[in-house]
């Protein structure tokens, strides 16, 4: 499995995960200029942006680290587009990091 089957596999795992929890998902994969967001979802009031991480071994760090300042800010200039150009008012707005560690074969439809 490559690195974009396994992300795809990770982005549908969070994907489900968010709507065991109630969250209402707006976008998957939504880019724009400035790059890309894996996950745009409602949680109650909220608008959560949510970058998924998936790995399949921690030799290399968690996925989580891989979300340095660089991302972050590349992150925000995403949302603040998807802000100016798709959404009402939200309340309150959110980043989210959902990191995904695979240790065996996974079968996902």
């Amino acid at each position: 499995m490559n690195n974009k089957q396994l992300g795809a596999i990770g982005e549908k795992c969070a994907a489900q995960f968010l709507k065991n929890k109630n969250y209402k998902i707006l976008e998957m994969n939504f880019s724009c200029c400035y790059g890309e967001i894996d996950i745009i979802a409602k949680d109650k009031n909220s608008i959560v942006f949510v970058e998924v991480k998936t790995r399949s071994s921690t030799n290399f760090g968690r996925g989580m680290e891989a979300v340095n300042f660089y991302k972050q800010q590349k992150l925000k200039k995403v949302a603040l587009y998807y802000l100016n150009t798709h959404t009402p008012f939200f309340s309150n707005i959110r980043f989210d990091v959902i990191d995904i560690l695979v240790h065996s074969a996974v079968d996902i439809k």
